[in-house]
């Protein structure tokens, strides 16, 4: 595979996974002012079990396959990779509707664990309904994930990134138009309305799957001439190919579940505990706000560190097989600078703006400004796990990213009732903390063990971010008094939209000028902003 087709393909990949990220962030806006808080609790109990039906069923599927596929193309073994693609569709058929029957027949039994008698809210029967609407798409999600590996297993990567786009573009308008539909048409019941948004993960699916089968029926002369040319000189049982294909894949499957389970062990224990101490009159609101409405804002920095951090662990992976410990400490310094350079001024200017940016988004609520302060710096931890696992992937360590999540959920399992008992919603938040900086802690360990690498040199360079953090959030605090006494961001979206992007524009304007002026831009990006400094010599003479 030539250089610019693999930078062709990675861009192409990233791309569409961007644009879907970005699509699942924004239609929470519309979703909100339709549904509101108690809509988003029962939205979040549907699609929190869904979420880890369908990473147990799919999870790190697309690149084990694309792995598998890879390999043996490249020994050009095209019938091996074949096989496998025609019996892993059977098996995936069969997976899809079996996760999907077990998925509604349960349901009736998690819907107790997650509904509190004295909430007086969402009942049981209405959780029931929710998680039987999005069981459907268990059917169909499997199949396409298969798919979606072999054609990157080909060194194909459109026919991914399109499916991927055209899934969410055609969930997000179905969740809408059908929520729409039954509340402001038929004015039906708001239990109709979410089982409607979670039965369109099944329709997005659909669409993703009808775009697949387009590019295999177009791909199909291709695929048939590769099998002509096969060498026919290996030999491997569908047992053996399996073996190798879930090696590649479990690591996958266990990172992928990490939010969902964290969320998983909110959800039996949030509503409870919050009863116990008397709030459970107002439990699903502030479940609704912590699991569903902040979390969604919380990922977005996540979503912006790790795409550019993690473009640098192919160059990881080379190095440590290569034995370059100088390159791979190098890679490693900038991995993890780049990661704190992103996420620490996104996570301190969430926080300061707490109230403004919940209210841009949703609307104005104590709660929800509370709760997104104190969430926020969550995203590091969000960030620095998905990097680490990803690092540990890179030089084939990546089992202990299994042992380093078992340790955080069983943090956060043995701490999560007891914190919200004494700090209510925002124990939660901490019992969360508390898991991932176990597991994040783990895993930089064992970074450590195997590639001898000092954070000596990364840990003083954080500290110099957090204090040109500090001086931004100090000087976005000032801009954001100004503007209050100005703009009434508690009673509309256009007053906290105004003051969300000036004091974000102000504060991004001041730590890129103490980052430029410090040289620490010039040291993470190298000549990628050299035309300021060019600007600045033009001037000066």
């Amino acid at each position: 595979m030539s250089t610019s087709k693999l930078l062709r393909g990675t861009f192409i990949l990233t791309a569409g996974v961007m644009l879907s990220r970005i699509l699942g962030l924004i239609y929470v806006i519309p979703f909100y002012r339709l549904v509101g808080e108690q809509g988003g609790a029962l939205y979040g109990y549907g699609y929190v079990p869904y979420q880890i039906f369908i990473s147990l069923a799919t999870g790190g599927l697309p690149l084990a396959v694309s792995k598998f596929v890879s390999k043996y193309n490249a020994l050009e073994e095209y019938r091996i990779g074949y096989v496998l693609f025609q019996s892993g569709l059977r098996l995936m058929i069969v997976t899809g509707v079996v996760s999907c029957v077990v998925l509604y027949t349960i349901a009736p039994w998690i819907a107790p664990f997650v509904i509190d008698e004295r909430t007086n809210v969402n009942s049981i029967d209405d959780v029931v309904t929710v998680i039987r609407a999005v069981s459907f798409a268990l059917i169909i999600v499997p199949v396409m994930s298969l798919i979606r590996g072999f054609f990157q297993g080909h060194e194909s990567m459109g026919p991914t990134a399109l499916s991927q786009v055209v899934e969410q573009i055609v969930r997000i308008a179905f969740l809408l138009v059908g929520c729409y539909v039954v509340l402001r048409v038929l004015e039906g019941s708001l239990v109709t309305a979410v089982s409607v948004a979670t039965f369109a993960a099944f329709v997005g699916a659909l669409g993703g799957l009808v775009i697949l089968i387009w590019y295999w029926w177009k791909r199909k002369p291709y695929l048939d001439d590769l099998l002509k040319r096969d060498r026919g000189q290996m030999s491997l049982s569908l047992q053996e190919m399996y073996k190798e294909l879930f090696l590649y894949a479990a690591p996958f499957v266990f990172v992928g579940l990490a939010m969902p389970l964290y969320q998983l062990i909110d959800q039996f224990t949030f509503n409870h505990a919050m009863a116990n101490i008397g709030l459970g009159k107002i439990s699903e609101h502030a479940y609704s706000i912590f699991n569903m409405w902040a979390q969604k804002i919380v990922i977005i920095p996540v979503t912006l560190a790790t795409s550019f951090s993690l473009t640098l662990i192919p160059t990881i992976t080379k190095a440590y097989v290569e034995r370059d410990r100088k390159s791979l400490r190098k890679y490693l310094n900038q991995t993890f600078q780049v990661l704190m350079f992103l996420t620490l001024p996104a996570v301190a200017g969430m926080a300061v703006l707490a109230g403004p940016v919940y209210a841009a988004f949703y609307s104005y609520d104590p709660l929800g400004e509370q709760v997104l302060r104190w969430y926020a710096p969550t995203a590091i931890l969000f960030a620095l796990f998905s990097v680490t696992a990803a690092v540990l992937q890179g030089i084939n360590q990546q089992r202990f990213s299994v042992v380093s999540l078992t340790l955080g959920l069983l943090v956060k399992l043995s701490l999560n009732t007891f914190l919200i008992t004494k700090f209510a919603t925002i124990g939660a938040i901490l019992a969360t903390m508390f898991g991932y900086f176990v597991s994040v802690s783990f895993n930089l360990w064992i970074i450590k063990r195997y590639t001898n690498y000092r954070y000596q040199f990364v840990i003083r360079r954080t500290i110099f971010m957090a204090i040109l953090t500090a001086l931004m959030s100090g000087f976005v605090m000032i801009v954001q008094m100004i503007l209050k006494a100005v703009l009434h961001y508690h009673g509309g979206a256009a007053e906290s939209i105004a003051i969300v992007a000036i004091g974000a524009l102000i504060g991004a304007a001041v730590y890129f000028f103490f980052s430029d002026r410090s040289g620490l831009l010039s040291s993470l990006f190298g000549d990628r902003f050299a035309f300021l400094r060019r600007r600045k010599e033009k001037k000066a003479v």
